[in-house]
């Protein structure tokens, strides 16, 4: 699939696609507690994504069974729900959740502490999430596409943090994942240049220990390979001009 350039009325309906899911991963942030089920947690988006019109994008894509993807402690992404995975204090869990808005799709992910959380899963979530907000200020017209990647890369690196190398962001649109493949951290290459209207998943998925990864026997579940906890942070980014704007980020 070629990488879309959309339109201003593309352009629109992903704004709001992305205020809803910003605000839908507010709302689900503020009820995480401990003792919850990972089943819980995706039964409570799944409702407040369907109370704003729309649809939840992972529910049955490729097979996924569930409307989000929480991942708890050392697992990095699509973690399938539970109603036997209970949340303790002092877990971190990843969400990571789209949803479709009159046919645009936007893709966004947090990681969060159960209560008190360590100081190592601390520092792993804040950098996580700084290190989106250090790749997404490349997101510039007439930048290239792996610089967003080597910002990444440059910001973790000095942390001895792992950066996932076996999953990327991606460009996003009428469908979940279009190109281009966003890799996150620093390669060779330039890739592509960017062009305003272009619409970016910016999705690091960072590990406390080295990079390297494996799949659960559930054929979804990414976990570290060395046991390791790992954090995500994800926005759906429009390149400008002038520079990224965010669609799915909804400050409290």
């Amino acid at each position: 699939m070629p990488v879309t350039i959309k339109n201003a009325e593309g352009i629109e309906l992903m704004r709001i696609a992305g205020q809803i899911l910003g605000r839908v991963h507010n709302e689900v942030a503020k009820e995480l507690k401990a003792g919850m089920t990972t089943w819980d947690i995706d039964h409570l988006a799944e409702d407040l994504i369907r109370s704003y019109g729309c649809t939840p994008s992972f529910l049955n894509y490729q097979g996924f069974p569930a409307s989000v993807c929480v991942s708890v402690n050392d697992e990095v992404v699509h973690g399938i729900p539970s109603k036997y995975r209970i949340l303790q204090e002092g877990d971190i869990v990843s969400l990571d959740m789209g949803l479709i808005y009159k046919g645009y799709q936007s893709d966004a992910a947090r990681t969060h502490g159960i209560g008190p959380i360590s100081e190592e899963a601390s520092l792993l979530i804040e950098r996580t999430r700084q290190s989106f907000f250090e790749g997404a200020r490349m997101a510039k017209a007439g930048n290239h596409l792996f610089d967003i990647g080597r910002s990444i890369d440059a910001y973790i690196r000095p942390f001895g943090y792992g950066i996932v190398r076996d999953l990327c962001g991606h460009g996003i649109g009428r469908h979940m994942h279009e190109e281009p493949e966003i890799p996150n951290y620093r390669v060779a290459k330039r890739g592509m240049k960017l062009k305003a209207g272009m619409t970016l998943a910016i999705e690091p998925m960072i590990n406390a220990g080295t990079y390297a990864v494996k799949w659960k026997p559930d054929g979804w579940t990414v976990v570290t390979r060395d046991g390791s906890l790992s954090a995500h942070y994800e926005n759906t980014v429009l390149v400008t001009e002038d520079g990224p704007e965010i669609l799915s980020l909804v400050e409290e």
